[in-house]
């Protein structure tokens, strides 16, 4: 690919990821709207659409938090990537928020220096599931983040207990986590590819219900529990403490089960292109 044509997708994504909201989650944000009772929370939803509709039309991020970067790179079949091609779309995405005006949110932990652009997380995975190469930006905010969990369980443990740890860890974030929240699951494998999964849990089209039956019906049995807390969006109460929830599972040891459990709050920003 020829370098300024990826130059113009890498900034594509960011503008995406960043300046528009999801049309899965504004078509869910619309639905709770439609549904919802309590005045001061309809009032919010309400507010949270009109925040979207003017960063999309005027360009401007949807938070003031513009996150940290996550980005995706999925190698699919009859592709090579190579060093120069990764070290150019790190270098276009860090160009991109400079050239975008989005905040600089990065430092080095313990040193009081200047925030910067520079030191995003890359994560590359290869499939052959499809052409060519994918790229997913989430710009995770942390007020969100902060409040994200990870559980080692005992491989003897009930459903029920991941059940409650779920919900218990989206009743500790509360309102300061700026509900209502979209929550990625991720169940397996070592710690951080629990971790790992329950982010690319949220990249994933929410308003779809999951391929996998049984995950499907637990994802439901969570939302129903979580949105019986109460919180409501902004926490003003109300039936809508959360809009989705996304399981992701994978193979893991016979010895353990890590859970994790990444909130994301109302404004959920990521967004796909291929190259």
């Amino acid at each position: 690919m020829e370098i300024d044509v990826l130059k113009e997708k890498i900034d594509l994504l960011v503008k995406k990821t960043n300046f528009v909201l999801r049309k899965d989650l504004i078509k869910l944000l619309k639905e709770a709207y439609l549904k919802e009772k309590n005045n001061l929370s309809k009032k919010a939803i309400y507010w949270i659409l009109e925040n979207s509709k003017i960063a999309r039309k005027e360009n401007l991020a949807i938070c003031q938090d513009t996150g940290f970067p996550v980005l995706f790179i999925d190698v699919g079949k009859n592709v090579s990537i190579d060093f120069d091609t990764i070290f150019n779309i790190k270098k276009f995405l860090i160009e991109s928020y400079r050239k975008n005006y989005l905040r600089e949110s990065i430092v080095l932990p313990f040193c009081n220096k200047k925030p910067t652009y520079d030191g995003f997380v890359c994560h590359i995975d290869f499939s052959n599931k499809f052409n060519g190469i994918s790229l997913s930006l989430l710009s995770k905010g942390f007020g969100s983040e902060n409040k994200s969990r990870i559980k080692m369980f005992p491989p003897t443990s009930k459903i029920e207990d991941i059940i409650d740890f779920v919900v218990n860890s989206v009743k500790e974030a509360g309102p300061g986590a700026c509900p209502p929240f979209f929550i990625g699951i991720g169940i397996g494998g070592t710690q951080e590819t629990a971790i790992l999964l329950s982010k690319k849990a949220l990249l994933e089209p929410l308003d779809r219900p999951n391929k996998d039956k049984f995950l499907g019906n637990l994802e439901k049995k969570i939302l129903k529990k979580i949105n019986s807390l109460k919180i409501g969006p902004m926490g003003f109460g109300g039936n809508f403490t959360a809009l989705a929830v996304r399981i992701k599972t994978t193979k893991t040891h016979i010895a353990g089960l890590a859970v994790a459990v990444n909130i994301s709050c109302h404004a959920l920003r990521s967004a796909t292109i291929k190259l």
